[in-house]
């Protein structure tokens, strides 16, 4: 099939390479001229395993352009995987969906199915269908469907080669777009989850609010936990063979961030306060999530009372590992918050790098040895696999004090005690 991505971002990216892998011919189109030729050039602007050598692979498949109403005309289905950022209230931004609604009105000449990939709030998609119709577009010439992605940054191809699901939300009445779904995605093996519009963007919401409320849950006990010399981990581990919970998002730390969970939440809230319900179990878990930077702080404020002049040592600067993205990274806030109480804050991760706003105040280095050199403490803010298997023992001899703070659960107490180091962690005694 012929298929045009709308949005060069994360979603679209992911999305279009594999649809070229599984066959179709793909033109992947963004009015961001700078970015378009820099994929014409070869060059992926984002990290995510995997996903350059996939472009590559496929390139007499997959193309990129920025005349986005010239490609609308050419192909019969349309993906729109353009961004939804928050707005400062923390409800859903939809100008550039808004956006390429023009754009399509203003490029149908023919029958297209348009599939909307991006995460928007419940009425979305009805609203899009309003605003063709709007416009003057013959709702014969097209017909408007929901389908949302289930991608996690580090592992966003095999999640879309081997999903759990493919969620299609359509009109009642549209007798002919979940086909076409079916015949984009025939070379998957999974099951189709078949709803409303409405329906599968809230199946989006709900899934992600939920893993969120995991998260928050989990680090709410551990606080718990903290109090009564209990093991979070062991508590992760006896919950999570229960096949009613599972041990998925069972690893508390500082709190979750990303693109998804943070917005997503938050949006679903305003969702919800739009219906007059109050959704008082979402506003929980982003107040416990708000909490846990601060958590790290004054756990860590236990040993060192006064952070001023105090070289700390941060790894990680990216939400989570296999990443580049910061976005409401819980790293970052740590680094700003160790930053305002005066601290001197070095910082090394992998791939993400610090937001230019921050650079002034904080030094990151290209080599994890130069951030730890002289550090009175080092805090572990992204579980990288790089960070997991440290010499504690070299650490030691680059550092000038002995603290070693946690923030990830994801280093062995006993190993780092064992190097002669303070090992500081919540509910891990």
């Amino acid at each position: 099939m012929e298929i045009c991505v709308i949005g060069a971002g994360y979603v679209g990216l992911t999305t279009a390479a594999v649809l070229a892998d599984l066959g179709h011919t793909i033109c992947c189109v963004d009015t961001n001229s700078e970015k378009i030729k820099q994929l014409k050039r070869g060059e992926v602007p984002i990290y995510e395993p995997g996903l350059s050598e996939l472009i590559s692979k496929n390139k007499d498949r997959l193309t990129f352009s920025s005349k986005v109403v010239e490609n609308i005309q050419k192909t019969a289905v349309i993906f729109i995987a353009v961004g939804t950022p928050s707005l400062a209230d923390g409800r859903t931004d939809l100008t550039y969906i808004q956006s390429v609604v023009d754009e399509i009105a203003e490029g149908i000449k023919s029958y297209k199915t348009i599939i909307t990939k991006s995460t928007v709030p419940p009425g979305t998609n009805e609203n899009i269908y309003k605003m063709l119709k709007e416009t003057g577009v013959d709702p014969k010439l097209f017909n408007v469907v929901s389908n949302p992605e289930f991608l996690r940054e580090g592992s966003a191809i095999s999640d879309m080669i081997k999903p759990d699901k493919i969620v299609v939300g359509k009109q009642q009445e549209d007798q002919k777009s979940l086909s076409v779904v079916k015949n984009i995605y025939k070379n998957i093996n999974a099951p189709f989850i078949i709803t409303s519009l409405n329906g599968a963007e809230m199946i989006k919401y709900t899934s992600n609010a939920f893993l969120a409320t995991k998260i928050s849950f989990i680090n709410e006990i551990a606080k718990i936990c903290d109090k009564y010399n209990v093991n979070i981990e062991d508590v992760s581990k006896g919950i999570g063979t229960d096949p009613r919970i599972s041990p998925h998002f069972l690893s508390s730390g500082i709190g979750y961030g990303g693109s998804c969970f943070p917005k997503d939440v938050r949006s679903l809230e305003h969702s919800a306060l739009d219906k007059n319900v109050t959704p008082q179990l979402l506003q929980a878990v982003q107040a416990v999530n708000h909490s846990q930077v601060n958590l790290y702080i004054d756990k860590l404020s236990a040993f060192i009372d006064d952070f001023s002049e105090k070289t700390i040592a941060v790894l990680g600067v990216a939400f989570k590992p296999n990443t580049d993205d910061t976005r409401y990274s819980p790293a970052v806030s740590l680094i700003e918050k160790l930053s305002s109480l005066g601290s001197i804050v070095q910082t090394y991760d992998p791939k993400a790098l610090l937001p230019l706003a921050m650079m002034e105040m904080v030094s990151q280095h290209i080599k994890l040895e130069q951030a730890i050199m002289n550090a009175d403490c080092v805090v572990i803010a992204t579980d990288w696999d790089e960070f997991k298997q440290l010499n504690w023992l070299k650490v030691k001899e680059l550092m000038k004090g002995k603290y070693i703070l946690d923030a990830r659960n994801c280093i062995e107490p006993q190993v780092v005690r064992g190097a002669g180091l303070t090992y500081i962690g919540v509910a891990r005694p």
